[in-house]
């Protein structure tokens, strides 16, 4: 799946993988492990899901 949007990537996968800006190189990977994983919309309620937040948001290039 590729997507833009942070949360339905945490929701949905179980590893998300940040490219950098173009030309585009794997720049991380990060396993979700959330505790109680069952529908995106509940494990958009998992204590880990901010987290896995704020880390992804931290790793996307802005310029």
């Amino acid at each position: 799946m590729v997507t833009h949007d942070i949360a339905e990537a945490i929701s949905m996968a179980d590893r998300i993988i940040v490219l950098s800006k173009r030309p585009s190189v794997i720049k991380k990977i990060i396993d979700i492990n959330l505790t109680d994983k069952s529908t995106p919309i509940n494990n958009r309620k998992a204590k880990e899901f901010a987290y896995y937040y704020d880390l992804i948001w931290k790793e996307i290039d802005y310029d």
